[in-house]
């Protein structure tokens, strides 16, 4: 036995696991996190559970998340990496995968849990305006849009398609694109309107670069639907642009 080793060390494996342990597990010599890690992780959940997560900065909500995925080791640096990395919380778990799979430490197991908390965050904001009037409902409405597309690095146009008494019947992804640009086809909205026998939309996409001032495109392919729109009896409601920490309405802009 070498000397010069400490009880209960274990040595590196030859090959990189599976999951998400590109950093060497920490175990006690009985296959156990050491018990600082337990500690730490029960403080964490304490004040989790009792002061709620106000007080709580993004890398120790990460941690909590990261728990789950990687369960005998210390998360802290890969909590505080992914943050360096992205920038905040939100921006961690609406990150696409291959680039969280970038970040030292992270693998399948940690992409998994992140995407779980993304969609019960977007769920749980889309049960909110689903079958509801929705603009009786309007803050409601505004913080579904940026928690499903504030955060994403490519433009994403969204239709909402509402009945004759502005109840929401169906929210749905029309187009995706690159970082400046998505391809959108009026035709393709109104013959969904027609099928879904909608009265009004609401139109929305997002602005990768976080500033939601509209294009010379958006303002031109914008009057295109609603010309398309108009033609068939269908009403624009309005046509947001979801930026980083704000929105602009197209209507309130006078745009529309």
């Amino acid at each position: 036995m070498d000397p010069n080793r400490t009880f209960g060390e274990m040595p590196l494996p030859l090959f990189q696991p599976a999951l998400d342990e590109a950093v060497p597990t920490i175990l006690s010599h009985r296959g156990k996190a050491p018990s600082y890690l337990a500690d730490h992780r029960a403080r964490l959940r304490e004040r989790f559970m009792t002061g709620g997560a106000g007080a709580m900065p993004d890398y120790e909500m990460l941690e909590l998340v990261l728990f789950r995925a990687i369960p005998r080791q210390d998360v802290k640096p890969l909590a505080r990496r992914l943050i360096e990395a992205f920038g905040d919380f939100n921006r961690v778990l609406t990150a696409p995968a291959a680039r969280l799979e970038q970040v030292e430490g992270v693998g399948p197991a940690v992409v998994t849990e992140l995407k779980i908390v993304e969609a019960a965050a977007q769920r749980m904001a889309r049960a909110r305006i689903m079958h509801r009037p929705v603009l009786s409902g309007w803050d409601a409405l505004l913080d579904y849009c940026h928690t499903a597309m504030a955060h994403r690095e490519i433009e994403q146009f969204r239709v909402l398609y509402l009945d004759r008494k502005n109840v929401l019947i169906a929210d749905e992804e029309q187009a995706r694109g690159t970082v400046d640009h998505v391809p959108v086809y009026p035709r393709e909205i109104i013959r969904r309107a027609l099928e879904l026998n909608a009265s009004a939309l609401i139109l929305v996409h997002n602005h990768p670069s976080g500033d939601p001032t509209p294009s010379d495109a958006d303002i031109a392919m914008t009057a295109r639907i609603a010309q398309a729109a108009d033609s068939m009896g269908i009403t624009i409601h309005d046509h947001l642009i979801i930026g980083k920490s704000r929105e602009l309405s197209f209507r309130s802009q006078g745009l529309l």
